[in-house]
C-alpha cells in the first residue's frame, strides 16, 4: 500500500467522479477524521494507510502550526479556479505536490499558504511598532531550533512551520528603522519580479532557453550604456553575482586586451602586472587580483584627500615608479561612491592620466552609479564616460531586491573574445537567430541568473523620472541631517563639508570626552564605542545598524556605524531625530562604563512616493 507521501494517489477527487473509489477517498476521510478528532484521527489515518505503528516523522523541536482550512474544490478546470479544498498539511509530503498525479489543488493551496506566511512578513517588516529583528546570537537558535538535515522527509505542515520560523528571526530589511550599509528597503515591483523570476526558473546562457529575459538584459544593458555616456548605448555587459565579480571582470578584460596569450598561456607568460585604486576603494579590487592571479601586492593604493577623493598626482607618481620597477600598469580602478566617505574620484583627471600612459580606466560606481539617473547630482560621474568599463549596482541606490549588478564594458566583443570557450554542445553555431544573443559563452559562469527582470519591471514601473526623484530626495535627506548635526552638542563631523553622497559621517562624543584635549588617548577611546553601541542598540530596540573599519595608509583608521537611513520609501526628517536621540540615550548612560564615541556613516534613502506623503512642517525643515 502506497505511503501518505507517494504522491500516487489522487487527492480531493470531485463528487460523482470515478476516482470517488479510489484511494483518495481514504485520506480525504482520513483529513475530515483529523479535524473533528485530533489525535484519534491520526490513528485512523495510519490504519487506513496500513502503517499504524509508523510515527510520524519530525524535524523540528518546536511544535508544528496548524494548517488552514479551504472549501472543497467543485470544478473540473485545470488548475481550478474555485476555492480549494481542506488540506491537512500533517499528512502530505513534497510527493504530494505538482508534478505529483492529481496534485494540482495540494499545489495550489500549499503554495497559497506559503503566499500568505510571505505577505504576512512583508506587511509586519513595514509596522514601526516592531522590531527590526528579533535578534538571537548564533549559539541560541541553534540551541532553540533543530536546524540539521534528517534522511527522512518531513511533512507540509512541517515546512510550513520551517517557513514562519525562517522568517520569525529573519531580519526585516523593508523596515523603515532598519539602517545597513547594502540593502535598502523592499520594493514591491521588485518582489513581485523576483518572484515571478524564480517561477521562470530559467538559465541566462542563451536565447532559446530564456528568450524574453535575454532581450530584457540586451535592451536594459544598452540604456544604462546611453546614461554613462557612450554613444548610442554602444558596448557590451553583464548582470553578474555582485559589484565584486564585477570588477573582477573589469580586471579579467583589461588584462586579457593588453596580453590576450594570457588566456591560453597563464601569468608565466606575461610581465609582472600591476593595478592601481585608492585607499578608500572596495576590497573587492585586492580580491580579485588574489582570484586572477595577479596578487595582492600587485594593487598599489593611492593616496586620498581628506574628503576621501583620489590624489591624481600620486597616482601619476605610483605609475612612474612601478614603470622604473619594470612593472606593467594595467589597470587603475577609480571609485564613483567610496563605502564609507561616499567619495567621488576625480574622474577626468584620471581618465587623463590612463590615455597618457595607455592603461585601462575602470570606475566602480557599484554605490554611485545611481547617481547617474538624476540630471541634479550626475556631474559628480564626470568623466565616466571616458572608462573602459564601469560597475553599476542597482540593488543599492535605486532599491532593487538583491541581487542586481551590472558591468558595462565599451568595446564591443572583447568580453566575447576574453571569456568564450566555444563549448559546441551548448552553443550550436547552426541556430536559426542571431547568435549574438547566446550570452553564456561570454560570461564566466554557465548557469547564471536571471537579475535583469526586477531592474527592468521596476523601471517600467518608476520611469526615469521615479528614480531621478528617489535619488535626489535621498541626497536631499543627508544634507538635511549633516545641516542638523554640524553644531549639535556632542557630535563631530569626521571632515568638514557637505556630504557628496548619502554617507554623512559624524562621531558621537559621550560627556565625559567633550572637554577632554584632542590626543591619541582620546582617540584610543573613540575607537572602543561603535560595536558596543551597535550591540545594545541591536539587542534592545528596533534599528539596526552594522559597522566597519575606515584605515589610512599608515595602517590607523576609525571604527564606522553604517546606517542606511531609510528603507527606500518609509524615511523623512523625522526618522532622523528618532535615531540622533536614540544615539544620546544610549551612548551617555554607557559613558561611565566604556566611554567611547561613535563615528556614523549614514546612508539615506527615500522615494518620490515618500516626498508626497511627508508631513508639511517636516518638509519644510528639510529643504
Amino acid at each position: 500500500m502506497a505511503s501518505p507521501g507517494s504522491g500516487f494517489w489522487p487527492f480531493g477527487a470531485e463528487e460523482g467522479s470515478a476516482a470517488a473509489e479510489s484511494p483518495g477517498t481514504a485520506r480525504a476521510w482520513c483529513q475530515v477524521a483529523q479535524k473533528f478528532t485530533g489525535g484519534i484521527g491520526n490513528k485512523l489515518c495510519a490504519l487506513l494507510y496500513g502503517d499504524a505503528e509508523k510515527p510520524v516523522e519530525t524535524g523540528a523541536r518546536a511544535a508544528p502550526g496548524a494548517a488552514e482550512a479551504r472549501p472543497a474544490c467543485t470544478c473540473d478546470k485545470k488548475p481550478c479556479g474555485c476555492q480549494k479544498a481542506e488540506v491537512n498539511y500533517a499528512f502530505l509530503h513534497s510527493t504530494d505536490l505538482l508534478p505529483s498525479c492529481n496534485g494540482e489543488i495540494t499545489t495550489m493551496s500549499f503554495l497559497q499558504d506559503v503566499v500568505d506566511i510571505l505577505l504576512q512578513y512583508v506587511v509586519k517588516s513595514f509596522d514601526r511598532s516592531t522590531k527590526v529583528i528579533d535578534f538571537h546570537y548564533p549559539n541560541e537558535l541553534l540551541q532553540e531550533y533543530n536546524w540539521e538535515l534528517a534522511d527522512q522527509p518531513q511533512t507540509l505542515e512541517e515546512i510550513l512551520l520551517n517557513c514562519r520560523t525562517t522568517l520569525k528571526y529573519a531580519i526585516k530589511t523593508g523596515h523603515p528603522r532598519y539602517f545597513n550599509q547594502l540593502s535598502t528597503g523592499l520594493d514591491m515591483v521588485g518582489l513581485a519580479a523576483d518572484w515571478l523570476t524564480s517561477a521562470a526558473n530559467t538559465n541566462m546562457f542563451t536565447y532559446e532557453i530564456a528568450p524574453v529575459f535575454v532581450l530584457l538584459e540586451y535592451v536594459t544593458l544598452r540604456k544604462m550604456r546611453e546614461m554613462v555616456g557612450w554613444p548610442g548605448g554602444c558596448g557590451d555587459g553583464i548582470f553578474s553575482p555582485g559589484g565584486a565579480i564585477s570588477n573582477m571582470y573589469a580586471m579579467l578584460i583589461a588584462r586579457f586586451k593588453m596580453f590576450p596569450e594570457v588566456k591560453e598561456k597563464g601569468m608565466a607568460a606575461i610581465p609582472r602586472l600591476v593595478a592601481f585604486t585608492s585607499e578608500h576603494s572596495h576590497f573587492s579590487v585586492k580580491k580579485g587580483a588574489a582570484a586572477l592571479g595577479i596578487g595582492t601586492d600587485s594593487v598599489i593604493l593611492i593616496r586620498c584627500d581628506e574628503r576621501g577623493k583620489m590624489i591624481p598626482s600620486d597616482l601619476e607618481r605610483r605609475i612612474l615608479e612601478a614603470k622604473q620597477k619594470g612593472f606593467v600598469p594595467f589597470l587603475v580602478s577609480a571609485t564613483a561612491g567610496t563605502t564609507v566617505y561616499g567619495a567621488f574620484d576625480p574622474l577626468i583627471a584620471i581618465a587623463d592620466i590612463c590615455k597618457k600612459y595607455k592603461i585601462w580606466m575602470h570606475v566602480d560606481g557599484a554605490w554611485g552609479g545611481g547617481l547617474l539617473m538624476s540630471r541634479k547630482h550626475k556631474w559628480k560621474l564626470n568623466g565616466v564616460e571616458r572608462a573602459n568599463s564601469v560597475t553599476w549596482n542597482p540593488h543599492k541606490m535605486m532599491g532593487v531586491p538583491l541581487q542586481c549588478s551590472a558591468l558595462l564594458v565599451r568595446e564591443e566583443g572583447l568580453m566575447q573574445s576574453c571569456n568564450q570557450m566555444h563549448a559546441s554542445y551548448l552553443f550550436q553555431q547552426d541556430k536559426h537567430y542571431d547568435l549574438s544573443y547566446d550570452t553564456g559563452d561570454k560570461a564566466l559562469q554557465c548557469g547564471r541568473h536571471v537579475d535583469v527582470f526586477k531592474l527592468w519591471l521596476m523601471w517600467r514601473a518608476k520611469g526615469t523620472t521615479g528614480f531621478e526623484a528617489q535619488i535626489d530626495k535621498c541626497l536631499e535627506l543627508a544634507e538635511y541631517l549633516y545641516n542638523k548635526i554640524k553644531n549639535r552638542e556632542g557630535y563631530e563631523m569626521v571632515f568638514d563639508g557637505k556630504p557628496q553622497h548619502t554617507n554623512v559621517c559624524f562621531w558621537y562624543i559621550p560627556p565625559s570626552l567633550r572637554s577632554m584635549e584632542d590626543n591619541e588617548e582620546r582617540m584610543s577611546r573613540l575607537m572602543k564605542v561603535s560595536s558596543v553601541l551597535q550591540d545594545i542598540m541591536q539587542r534592545t530596540v528596533k534599528p539596526l545598524q552594522a559597522g566597519n573599519r575606515q584605515n589610512d595608509l599608515t595602517g590607523h583608521g576609525h571604527l564606522v556605524i553604517f546606517w542606511q537611513m531609510t528603507p527606500l520609501w518609509s524615511f523623512h526628517c523625522r526618522l532622523v531625530w528618532y535615531h540622533l536621540t536614540l544615539v544620546s540615550k544610549f551612548g551617555t548612560p554607557w559613558d561611565c562604563h566604556i566611554s567611547r564615541a561613535l563615528t556614523c556613516t549614514v546612508y539615506i534613502y527615500s522615494s518620490y512616493r515618500e516626498l508626497q506623503s511627508l508631513n508639511p512642517a517636516c518638509a519644510t525643515k528639510a529643504q
